[in-house]
């Protein structure tokens, strides 16, 4: 690797770990201090810290139930999770294990963080998780979590990760509701901190949820197409253009991704061809092998199956 690319490298590193502290500040500094939870593992987490009186922390939850999920998802759908996954995983707990220990940085009464209007802390936590894992995100990580049960759900049933992240979170958020001590009120604290999650990570990254498309003008067309078929698993169509100015036919690439691509997709197009021209927009509505099932309405599914 050259100078440049290991700078580039270590620059993303020290990004991804500061949004894991970030991360680790949402659920640390606001959340489990005031006893609340939300969607998600960590939502999950909390829900066991509570019932078990804190002797299983959050962080070790989030842990464990990560290198469990990771082990079976490479089992079931053989799939490859890269470095930067397993350094978010690890750097988050260790972050939460740190904030944990420092009263200071907890929204509690006499510390800095401390907020008089309850109603105020999924909200200032929201974007909190939202700015950490949008970062992770857009450098190319995942915390894992739901994220890994979305993907195994969707390759073996026709569901699409929207839903399954929807119903995972709103049954996170109502487990709540099994421990003793806890109400309605908290469990509608915890969707208050989902829908605002929710909402400020489209601003941050454009939502894990959504997809792009891009458009590449590249004289090395040829060699971007073949690493998104051969190691992204995507498919890409070859489109005939002209230049006007010069009158040369052209081959442009129309390549749609999800979120979660783009990042080392742009990299690589960059590494083959830094002279490659691309526009990336934003699609909220992909469907097709590899993204949402196409959705016919319940009336039509009926009327096909008494045909």
């Amino acid at each position: 690797m050259t100078r440049k690319a290991v700078l580039h490298t270590v620059w993303e590193y020290i990004i991804l770990t500061v949004a894991c502290f970030i991360f680790a500040m949402a659920w640390e500094c606001f959340m489990i201090p005031n006893g609340m939870s939300a969607g998600g593992l960590m939502g999950l987490s909390t829900i066991i810290q509570y019932a078990t009186a804190g002797v299983v922390p959050a962080q070790y939850t989030y842990f464990a139930i990560n290198a469990v999920l990771i082990i079976v998802a490479v089992w079931a759908m053989g799939i490859g999770f890269g470095f930067k996954t397993i350094w978010c995983i690890i750097f988050s707990s260790v972050a939460m294990h740190i904030v944990a220990g420092l009263p200071v940085m907890h929204a509690i009464p006499g510390s800095f963080f401390y907020m008089e209007e309850r109603l105020l802390i999924p909200v200032v936590a929201g974007v909190f998780e939202s700015v950490g894992l949008g970062l992770v995100l857009r450098y190319g990580g995942s915390t894992g979590g739901t994220d890994i049960i979305a993907l195994m759900v969707n390759k073996y049933w026709p569901v699409s990760l929207g839903s399954v992240f929807l119903v995972s979170d709103v049954v996170i958020c109502a487990l709540l509701l099994c421990l003793p001590e806890k109400n309605f009120s908290d469990m509608c604290y915890g969707l208050t901190e989902v829908v605002i999650f929710s909402m400020v990570i489209d601003l941050v990254v454009g939502g894990k949820r959504s997809s792009y498309q891009l458009l590449v003008f590249s004289e090395h067309y040829d060699k971007i197409a073949d690493h998104i078929i051969h190691k992204m698993d995507r498919g890409v169509t070859v489109l005939k253009a002209q230049g006007w100015f010069t009158k040369a036919d052209k081959n442009v690439l129309l390549i749609l991704i999800n979120q979660t691509q783009l990042s080392g997709l742009s990299q690589v197009i960059k590494e083959i061809d830094p002279r490659a021209f691309m526009t990336i927009s934003p699609t909220h509505n992909v469907y097709g092998e590899g993204f949402e099932e196409i959705k016919t309405g319940v009336h039509l599914k009926k009327k096909h199956k008494h045909e």
